[in-house]
């Protein structure tokens, strides 16, 4: 039996009031979400956190959903507040030399820009190309490669099972930004392979502020150096009766890098999330994504728009980019805004994004309102 998306849809408050279609900016949370910070909070009152251990054993029980999500181990999964602080992670655990080269796509989203750019002053080259010119721009002296799942602004999405293997072959570091689709097209961490991949767990995870997930590839785990130390960084800090002092011996796990205590409230609405996301299943949710942007596409053809995904390869993707001749897009969005329905104006293009919680009747709704606007 399939997916009862009605059923699904009443778990989130917000779309009683709101034309939503604008995940990539913010995911909506469910109310088993809510609740399960609720119910920390209320736990914390009954015992007066003396059990604050075995929330550490609730973390690694989404610890296990997070990792069977993304097709590896418990251990590869570290929890972060968001992804600027997993891609932090890897460029403050690096060794870094004059000549090294640093590389990311034209138009990524502001942390792969602003955070190879501060390593200048150690000598590091930072470049910045078309997609058309990425293959060209990989010498010898690339240490890394930054590419986020989905462009946040287009929707382009690069082939990462060609570009995963090129870079491995060649001793470069791939860091991957999920934020703009785990949650809603699958991604497979042992096919693709990358070093680093770094999940902001409030959009397509539907997690709530604060939450995140970095994975870091076993081999690489070895090499990189945590960047965040405190007491959780000793292998041995569960032992908080008589915890280590001196020099910590770290663990192999990813935990390592999460140094000290855990934002619990919103790591367990995320698992919440989690634990629905995988109720429903992730090849479930990823054909009624597909669906949905499939009729979002036709819906804005209709309308006149001009799609990037009708213009090149590599569009396949639910962060849908359209441009209406002689319109401005923000001023567009504003108009929409104003009757209840929300997209996104990013760089010059009308930004909709649906998740699994929308339905046909939302895109109905937003053509009539931009027929009307137009």
């Amino acid at each position: 039996m399939g997916a009862d998306w009605s059923r699904i849809r009443r778990e989130f408050p917000a779309l009683d009031h709101w034309t939503f279609l604008n995940t990539a900016t913010f995911g909506q949370l469910p109310r088993r979400s809510v609740q399960a910070v609720m119910r920390h909070f209320a736990h914390r009152d009954e015992t007066a956190c003396t059990d604050f251990l075995e929330w550490f054993s609730a973390a690694d029980r989404i610890r296990q959903n997070a990792a069977t999500l993304l097709h590896c181990a418990p251990d590869d999964i570290a929890f972060v507040p968001n992804a600027a602080t997993a891609l932090a992670t890897l460029m403050n655990g690096m060794d870094w030399h004059s000549g090294d080269r640093v590389v990311t796509l034209a138009g990524e989203f502001p942390n792969n820009l602003y955070a190879p750019a501060v390593l200048a002053g150690l000598g590091v080259e930072f470049v910045e190309t078309p997609w058309e010119s990425f293959y060209d721009v990989v010498t010898a002296h690339t240490r890394l490669v930054l590419l986020s799942t989905v462009n946040y602004t287009n929707g382009f999405r690069p082939p990462l099972e060609e570009i995963s293997p090129f870079l491995r072959e060649r001793g470069v570091l791939l860091y991957v930004d999920g934020t703009q689709s785990v949650g809603a097209l699958p991604f497979d961490t042992a096919a693709i392979q990358p070093a680093v991949l770094g999940v902001d767990a409030y959009k397509w995870l539907l997690g709530p502020t604060g939450s995140g997930l970095l994975y870091v590839r076993p081999d690489v785990r070895r090499r990189l150096r945590p960047s965040v130390i405190g007491w959780r960084s000793h292998k041995d800090w569960r032992r908080v009766a008589n915890l280590h002092h001196g020099t910590p011996e770290f663990a192999s796990a990813a935990e390592k890098y999460e140094g000290g205590m855990l934002n619990f409230p919103s790591l367990f609405g995320l698992g919440a999330s989690l634990e629905m996301m995988l109720e429903i299943g992730p090849a479930a949710i990823e054909t009624r994504v597909k669906e949905l942007a499939a009729h979002t596409r036709d819906l804005l053809r209709e309308l006149g728009a001009r799609l990037l995904c009708d213009e090149a390869p590599h569009y396949d993707a639910p962060v849908i980019a359209a441009r209406f001749p002689g319109r401005d897009a923000a001023e567009l969005a504003r108009g929409l805004r104003e009757r209840r329905v929300l997209v996104s104006a990013r760089h010059g293009n009308l930004r909709v994004s649906a998740h699994f919680y929308n339905n046909e009747e939302d895109l109905e709704r937003l053509g009539a309102e931009l027929q009307r606007l137009r």
